[in-house]
């Protein structure tokens, strides 16, 4: 079979089977009395083995050897192989990824693109300091896709830089708080934390329902955070780990003062007393959680609470007896 023949059925150019031939990949059985290339069934098909390997992405010289050592073995090869592509589908996946987001935000000609390509670099800086200033120039300057923002602020460790984040996605509209919902569920603490950080900081509805269903997050850490947001929203459904932030004294200082506001509306008054009385009277609560929850109702209105300490005043826990007495002076003499 001539050579033209040869590559139209096996898809190989004349010019590339020439250049195997140089390479000694595949020689022609002979040539014809005008000097043409003769090739045989054995020729034509060790060119679709060529291709086949080539295929895998082995160079030539690793064709050649594979097909012409007997002892040649594959399998440090193809690992070889599995890591280059690994590394090449992680670069070419980062680059669609920026892609889209300078697609996203629009730019209106090529100094926009590259405004937004700094940006998005300096997010990624070394330096907390350039992260920072790009984080305030993401909402004062050139816009940045959310979805850049989001994943920065997860993976932020400089507390100052990560407080610019969650400022910037908090002027950033409506689509945060969903890309934010989906580091509720990462395997990293540090990162669900993050979340829920940044979420708290978000002032929309979105926000507030996924602080909500943070409250049954099994992350502790994470169901106080959301509480403690919820509390300044005024959100009932925060109370109970809110108490029960005070009795394990977790961030309880700040739990009583997300109490307290909630207790500004009448109607929780009432359902907030109740409940630090309902742990007050638990046979197993030590001294200390005692106090704390005495404690936590000095700033609680209404008569529930206010029959409460004067109960508390006579307790038989020394240290909850002055505490209660001190608060009703301090709210008598209000």
């Amino acid at each position: 079979m001539l050579i033209g023949d040869v590559a139209r059925r096996s898809g190989v150019s004349a010019r590339m089977l020439r250049h195997y031939e140089s390479l000694g990949l595949v020689r022609p059985t002979g040539r014809t009395e005008s000097g043409y290339r003769e090739y045989s069934s054995d020729n034509i098909r060790r060119i679709f083995h060529i291709e086949s390997l080539r295929s895998l992405g082995l160079s030539l010289g690793d064709v050649k050897r594979a097909l012409d050592d007997p002892g040649f073995a594959p399998a440090e090869l193809v690992d070889d192989l599995i890591r280059q592509t690994r590394d090449r589908i992680a670069a070419e996946t980062e680059l669609l990824t920026r892609l889209r987001r300078i697609g996203a935000a629009e730019p209106a000609g090529w100094e926009g693109v590259l405004q937004i390509v700094a940006l998005l670099q300096a997010l990624g800086s070394s330096s907390a300091g350039a992260r920072q200033r790009a984080a305030l120039s993401a909402v004062e300057e050139v816009p940045v896709p959310v979805e850049a923002l989001v994943e920065a602020v997860l993976s932020e460790s400089d507390p100052n830089v990560a407080g610019a984040l969650r400022w910037a996605l908090a002027q950033s509209g409506e689509d945060g708080a969903a890309l934010l919902a989906k580091g509720l569920g990462s395997p990293a603490a540090e990162v669900r934390k993050r979340a829920v950080q940044s979420i708290a900081e978000i002032p929309n509805g979105e926000a507030t329902a996924l602080l909500r269903g943070a409250l049954t997050n099994p992350d502790i850490v994470v169901r106080g955070y959301a509480a403690l947001a919820l509390g300044t929203r005024g959100v009932a459904d925060a109370v109970p780990t809110l108490i029960d932030m005070i009795v394990e004294e977790r961030n309880d200082a700040d739990a009583a003062d997300a109490l307290s506001t909630l207790a500004t509306d009448p109607a929780l008054a009432d359902q907030i007393a109740t409940g630090l009385v309902d742990r007050l009277a638990h046979a197993t609560t030590g001294s200390s959680v005692r106090r704390r929850l005495t404690q936590a109702l000095a700033d609680i209105p209404g008569n529930t609470t206010a029959r409460a300490l004067a109960d508390l005043s006579h307790d038989e826990d020394r240290a909850v007896a002055l505490t209660a007495t001190y608060i009703l002076k301090l709210r008598n003499g209000r």
